[in-house]
């Protein structure tokens, strides 16, 4: 089933899409540009891409960073700010919602004062000085464009073609851009999602009839999907069984997570992730609907 397809589908059976949880925001913008990251450990990652937003040619002063240290915070991840002095770098380690995505990225977005929302993963790599220039001039172009999509490369295939299978335009915070008035207007995100709590915002936004946009113009490196064991998955089928849609829509949600099963029969790496994760995602999805406890996932 095409991307296009599941999108039209979705416009017809889904005309009241649930708010988000985020009820609070900065009053005005101050930045052209926020860059949200939700971090845990792995700081010698955070470094990489802080490395990279320091790189930019983009003015400092239109743009602000801001961390979000998941499960408490570290004295490494308060360290950061120090690191890079000429970046405006804002340090938040929220005493609750640990473990929760979702949580965690309207926690970041609540401090955001950027005009355009960029989220972006610790391990996302960008690699073009202009980048944030480039992204800022499409959002300028178009004032009804709500979202833009760079194009995402697999950053293994630098050093292996194996993981060539990557998804360029997956709507994913590994690298995405909202204008900040859309995402106060869906009120952000589901704070109960513990992952994937990007593909339920764009669920919504879709939904709405939102305008985004994919391009070539501006791309980002980040690891392809590895599904090594089965709790990311469930946790995520979870998520979505115990999300705010009403019993019909979680029931072609559980359909949708279970696309992917049949590849177990055509053995590439891609397939074999892509059934592992849907394997998951629906022991994950029945756990959630018959009311057990979420699984362990950290």
């Amino acid at each position: 089933m095409s991307s296009n397809f599941r999108e039209k589908i979705l416009k017809k059976v889904l005309k009241n899409p649930p708010d988000g949880d985020l009820k609070e925001f900065m009053p005005e913008d101050k930045y052209k540009i926020s860059c949200i990251f939700v971090f845990y450990k792995r700081i010698h990652l955070m470094e990489g891409i802080l490395f990279c937003l320091d790189e930019q040619d983009f003015k400092k002063n239109d743009f602000e960073v801001i961390l979000v240290e998941d499960r408490g915070g570290s004295e490494e991840g308060r360290a950061l700010k120090d690191k890079f002095p000429a970046l405006n770098i804002c340090y938040y380690n929220p005493p609750s919602g640990w473990g929760l995505m979702g949580y965690m990225r309207n926690y970041g977005l609540s401090k955001a004062r950027g005009e355009i929302v960029l989220f972006l993963d610790d391990d996302t790599v960008i690699l073009d000085k202009n980048f944030l220039g480039k992204m800022y001039d499409l959002f300028c172009e178009d004032n009804n464009l709500m979202a833009v999509i760079p194009r995402g490369n697999p950053s293994y295939c630098l050093l292996e073609n194996r993981y060539s299978y990557h998804d360029p335009y997956f709507f994913t915070n590994r690298c995405i851009a909202y204008r900040r008035r859309c995402l106060r207007e869906l009120k952000g995100f589901d704070n109960s999602f513990i992952g994937q709590e990007d593909v339920e915002f764009a669920i919504r936004f879709l939904a709405k009839n939102c305008k985004f946009k994919t391009t070539d113009e501006i791309q980002h490196y980040h690891p392809p999907l590895i599904v090594k064991d089965l709790n990311k998955a469930a946790a995520v089928g979870y998520s979505f069984s115990k999300s705010k849609y009403n019993i019909w829509f979680k029931f072609l949600l559980g359909i949708n997570g279970a696309r992917w099963l049949p590849r177990i029969l055509f053995p590439t790496k891609k397939n074999l992730y892509m059934a592992r994760f849907s394997c998951g995602f629906i022991l994950g999805f029945i756990k959630g609907m018959l009311g057990a406890k979420p699984p362990l996932y950290t």
